[in-house]
């Protein structure tokens, strides 16, 4: 791609487009680091956002932070943070200190949620959150606003039956909502070619009569055009649309996992060259959008952040003992009849 070509395809400026970059490699450098943390022993679990990065980035700078809604899975690291979490917020989750915003330090890692920035509690019934963005999408229109509800899915999530009834219950009632699936190839250690019979998940838009669009998940760019008119046309009042973005996973399905054991070391090696992170860094050298040293900085700047944050964290109490029953059974004076 020349040079010319490629401004021509980013239709983006400098700014949004460096914007973009730091949110993908904070993420990363958080997932690092939250990895670490499990090594060590101090965080009980973690499950990857590595090699999703670019295309929740995409969405959740088209959202409208507090205004907006997200039903999100348990992969969407990055687009928590665009939408205004911090790395401080994820870290004091890992660790299950009291302050966690996520759950107050009582769901597993990686179960996103923060009422302040519309983030609705993640579950581990996979699939459930798809059917819980109808509910809101719906109650948007009731009460008469133009939010758009974002939703998303890994592929093997599809072969649920939620997923069905919540594209159903969208398109039949024209709802604002944005689904989208984040094929990385694996529902856990099955491929999806074990798993499903169609080839492009995209293709089940049909049966709902709503858009199914594919994007590559490790184009930047790509994904930014992608989400921009997905969340247009739902804000409009055009109804749903399901976006599969084929992304990489650049790690194990979570930290109790090991791919290894069932892929190759040839198919993890050509993974990290199609990385979306440095996919994305040589696209922008190439626009000289980043100048030589300019990533560096950034980094070291994020990483200070970053080290901030685990100091922070790690220094903040634990939920109190007597509170462990809270919100499991109802309180005394809970129920007003």
């Amino acid at each position: 791609m020349t040079r010319t070509e490629t401004k021509a395809r980013a239709g983006l400026d400098a700014e949004t487009l460096r914007l973009m970059y730091r949110h993908m490699l904070r993420s990363r450098l958080l997932d690092e680091r939250l990895w670490v943390l499990n090594r060590q022993g101090r965080a009980p679990f973690w499950i990857s956002a590595e090699g999703h990065e670019a295309v929740q980035v995409a969405f959740g700078m088209n959202l409208r932070p507090q205004y907006d809604w997200v039903a999100p899975y348990y992969r969407d690291l990055a687009l928590t943070l665009v939408l205004g979490m911090t790395p401080k917020d994820h870290i004091l989750s890992v660790l299950q200190r009291a302050d966690d915003p996520n759950s107050g330090g009582r769901q597993m890692p990686a179960h996103y949620g923060c009422r302040r920035l519309n983030i609705i509690s993640t579950g581990s019934s996979v699939g459930t959150q798809l059917l819980h963005a109808c509910g809101i999408a719906l109650a948007s229109r009731m009460r008469g606003e133009d939010a758009v509800t974002f939703t998303s899915i890994g592929e093997g999530g599809t072969s649920e039956g939620d997923f069905h009834e919540a594209l159903n219950f969208a398109a039949t009632h024209k709802l604002a909502v944005v689904f989208l699936v984040e094929n990385n190839g694996f529902a856990i250690s099955v491929p999806w070619q074990k798993q499903m019979p169609t080839e492009d998940v995209a293709d089940r838009a049909k049966g709902y009569g709503i858009p199914g669009v594919i994007v590559d998940g490790c184009d930047a760019i790509a994904c930014y055009r992608v989400a921009r008119e997905a969340v247009k046309r739902a804000r409009r009042g055009d109804g749903p649309t399901l976006i599969e973005a084929k992304v990489l996973r650049l790690t194990s399905h979570s930290s109790d996992d090991d791919q290894r054991r069932y892929r190759t070391s040839e198919e993890l090696e050509s993974d990290k060259e199609r990385d979306s992170l440095l996919r994305f860094k040589a696209t922008l050298e190439e626009l000289g959008v980043l100048t030589a040293g300019d990533a560096d900085e950034m980094r070291a700047e994020l990483v200070i952040e970053l080290n901030e944050a685990t100091e922070q964290a790690e220094l903040a109490p634990l939920p109190a003992a007597d509170t462990a029953m809270l919100h499991v059974y109802a309180e005394p004076g809970d129920w007003r009849g």
